[in-house]
């Protein structure tokens, strides 16, 4: 993830926009990022969870976070509604910026997060009616999910400046990252939902947001390896984001293994394909989610190495990529653990995922004393939009 203002971000900015203030400047308070703290959040919820060696007090925790997450969630919805309300002119120049519009990716993943604490939480003690809410939540986050995976990537297409290679970032893989965590909890909810008809219709769905996302993913993580090879290593202020691959596989293994274990329960019941179908996909989504967390150790260590060569980086938001991508590949090794049965990918989801809370409790630290601090406040998008205004006036002046 990049910090405002660094010099990913400027370089796909006019020279005249650089640095430039903000015409309005109570616009800064929100900015799309933030909701990556609802996401680094909300997987730490889980975790805490699903944990293989789980406690009642363990529990109560993720119980906690969940229900911090939902403030969190809420305050930046409503941050985000007055900031587009009162200053409509900033949402053109935000869905054209290069970098900030990729972030829009990060409101559909923290509501996923969501709706699955919801199913594990709120559905067994609020009963039927829960069930159903939880399937209108994820409804409507596989819409957004689909309308951001693919408007984003054909938004950035048709920019009129050209974009060049060394200026990418693995950004790029936030909005289409969403259509693979809204798979995932599709499988969640289908789950739960008692009407089997229903429930074969949201596993059909989410393996169609699960074809979207993760090739398109994959063609991705291609562009930023070569990105990765032909120039420097990303500077020191967006170097946490080459953890951002280990999402997409990370969120992919997982994925299809829960869709495996609904079509297996599914399909027969409702009589869908052969009878031995629901069986096939099953296996096929393990065999599938142990490739993809074979392929994300590879890039664990590419990121590893990245952030051992930077040693000293400074804190910024983005930081929180930290918590995600390594947060759902914790969630996938736990979950290998559980359906083979495995002690060994047990006990390591339980190390990253305690790795990744302690992670939590640092950045959480480091983002208030920013907040406080106002430093965090930033939104580079901004730039553009004086200048636009500045030329418009130079227009009218002559």
């Amino acid at each position: 993830m990049i910090k405002d203002g660094d010099a990913s971000s400027a370089t796909s900015l006019p020279r005249s926009s650089r640095n430039a203030s903000s015409p309005h400047p109570q616009a800064n308070v929100t900015s799309n990022r933030w909701f990556s703290v609802t996401m680094g959040t909300g997987i730490v919820s889980i975790l805490l969870h699903n944990l293989p060696y789980n406690g009642v007090w363990l529990y109560w925790i993720s119980v906690v976070i969940f229900a911090l997450n939902v403030l969190l969630f809420s305050m930046g919805c409503i941050m985000s509604i007055l900031r587009y309300t009162l200053y409509p002119e900033i949402f053109r120049v935000m869905i054209t910026h290069p970098v900030q519009s990729m972030f829009i990716g990060t409101f559909p993943m923290g509501l996923a997060t969501i709706v699955n604490m919801f199913v594990f939480v709120c559905v067994p003690v609020w009963g039927e009616w829960a069930r159903y809410f939880a399937w209108g939540l994820w409804i409507f986050d596989a819409v957004i999910s689909v309308m951001t995976a693919l408007s984003l990537p054909f938004v950035l297409m048709a920019r009129g400046s050209e974009t060049h290679l060394s200026s990418m970032t693995a950004v790029w893989l936030l909005p289409i990252v969403s259509c693979i965590v809204a798979a995932s909890s599709g499988a969640i909810v289908a789950g739960v939902l008692p009407n089997d008809q229903y429930a074969l219709w949201t596993v059909l769905a989410s393996y169609v947001l699960w074809g979207i996302g993760l090739p398109l993913a994959l063609m991705v993580m291609v562009i930023y390896l070569q990105r990765l090879t032909l120039h420097k290593l990303p500077s020191k202020a967006v170097i946490v984001s080459v953890f951002l691959p280990l999402g997409p596989l990370g969120q992919g293994g997982y994925g299809a293994m829960k869709l495996g274990q609904c079509a297996r329960d599914i399909f027969p019941k409702t009589q869908t394909l052969e009878q031995a179908s629901g069986p096939t996909f099953y296996t096929l989504g393990f065999l599938i989610a142990l490739i993809l967390w074979s392929f994300g150790l590879v890039w664990l260590f590419f990121a590893l190495a990245s952030i051992v060569r930077s040693k000293n980086f400074p804190f910024n938001i983005g930081w929180w990529g930290f918590t995600f991508p390594l947060g759902v590949f914790a969630s996938s090794t736990v979950q290998m653990g559980t359906e083979l049965p495995s002690r060994f990918f047990n006990v390591v989801g339980t190390i990253i995922s305690l790795f990744v809370v302690v992670l939590w409790i640092m950045v959480s630290a480091g983002t208030l004393r920013g907040v406080v601090s106002g430093k965090l406040f930033v939104a580079p998008c901004l730039g553009d939009l004086r200048v636009a205004e500045e030329d418009k006036d130079v227009g009218k002046a002559a």
